[in-house]
């Protein structure tokens, strides 16, 4: 049997040899079991600890030696100590060592290629967030100044839109105020037709003063009926006119919040105060339109803007030129019926003479 703690690994371990105990006869050589046996120190090294084994062997009553109950071999006393060999050989000791060692030197390697290749994921994600930062800040630099440029084109436009309808709303009451005042003159006028049917017999002539008279009143009719059309019309434009202005005035709301909300985006940093993270908002859409159909929209307004300010600006003209048309008309009338008169008054004295002198020689 072998002498307890031995390794068979070993290279000097020989043949079986018996140094303590004879050999005994095979019929009372008997295998028990076997067990690894542990070294403090050594328990969890199992990829390099030596498999030991240890056979116990029974003892035959026969024999003259004592039997020993536990099965266990004697003692081995002092003096027979340096025949045992070691249950280690240096080998093993300097291959465990060396072991411990390149595991430990794979260990550092691996985490120190880990950490350099965090330190360099880091140093990439850092810089391509920085890139994107600066993107999105060039955008966001561009979009604020197209939002600059529509909303001051609005602006100039709304303002000269409001202007136009101011001076349509002048012009309206003008039109409004010439149809009014032409009532005076139009009931004079009748009131002159009204007195005259009061003429008896001959006298109750048509002649030119009543020609004019009927005529003047068709005159300040029609003059009339051409201010109170001219003046719908504008009345409908100025509708025109405040809906191009509800539609700018609501588009320039619009670019002012954009304007507000993209400065305040531009103006964040990194470093800024109350900075939330939401979760799925990159995959809300929420807009409406893209930057072509954006732009078209407030060109549209524009656009829309021109054309009701060139039509008020056509409709103020034709108010103009109705105003002095109709007004000279009328003082043309006034004067040729006031001549007519002036004539059948003279006409009329003449002969009221000649009658008063041939009644004075009757």
């Amino acid at each position: 049997m072998e002498f307890l703690g031995t390794t068979q690994l070993a290279s000097y371990c020989g043949t079986k040899k018996s140094c303590l105990f004879p050999d005994l006869a095979p019929t009372t050589t008997t295998k028990d079991t076997y067990q690894s046996y542990y070294l403090p120190g050594y328990r969890y090294l199992s990829s390099w600890r030596p498999s030991l084994l240890h056979k116990v062997v029974s003892v035959p009553p026969t024999s003259d030696k004592p039997f020993n109950p536990t099965g266990r071999p004697p003692t081995i006393l002092p003096s027979s100590r340096s025949t045992l060999h070691a249950r280690y050989s240096t080998r093993d000791w300097h291959h465990a060592n060396m072991v411990q060692l390149k595991g430990s030197e794979a260990s550092r390697h691996c985490a120190g290629r880990l950490n350099a290749d965090s330190m360099r994921l880091m140093q990439d994600k850092d810089q391509l967030t920085y890139q994107m930062q600066e993107d999105s800040r060039r955008n966001l630099g561009e979009r604020i100044s197209n939002i600059d440029f529509w909303r001051s084109e609005l602006i100039y436009e709304l303002e000269c839109l409001l202007k136009e309808t101011q001076a349509l709303e002048t012009a309206k009451k003008r039109l409004e105020c010439a149809a009014d005042e032409m009532q005076g003159p139009l009931k004079i006028t009748l009131e002159c037709l009204y007195h005259r049917e009061k003429r008896k017999g001959i006298d109750l002539v048509h002649d030119d003063v009543e020609k004019n008279l009927i005529k003047e009143v068709d005159v300040f009719k029609d003059c009339q009926e051409i201010l109170t059309k001219l003046a719908q019309k504008i009345s409908q434009q100025l509708h025109i006119n405040r809906d191009a202005q509800h539609a700018l005035e609501q588009d320039l709301s619009d670019k002012n919040s954009a304007h507000f909300i993209d400065e305040k985006c531009f103006n964040l940093r990194n470093t800024s105060d109350s900075i939330n993270f939401y979760h799925g908002v990159e995959k809300a859409d929420g807009t409406v339109s893209v930057p072509t159909t954006w732009a078209k929209f407030s060109e549209d307004n524009i656009r829309c803007s021109q054309h009701a300010r060139a039509n008020s600006v056509k409709l103020r003209e034709d108010a103009e030129v109705g105003l002095e048309s109709t007004s000279e008309e009328m003082w043309n009338h006034f004067i040729s019926t006031n001549l007519a008169f002036n004539n059948r008054i003279a006409e009329v004295a003449t002969a009221k003479n000649k009658l008063q002198a041939q009644l004075a020689k009757v």
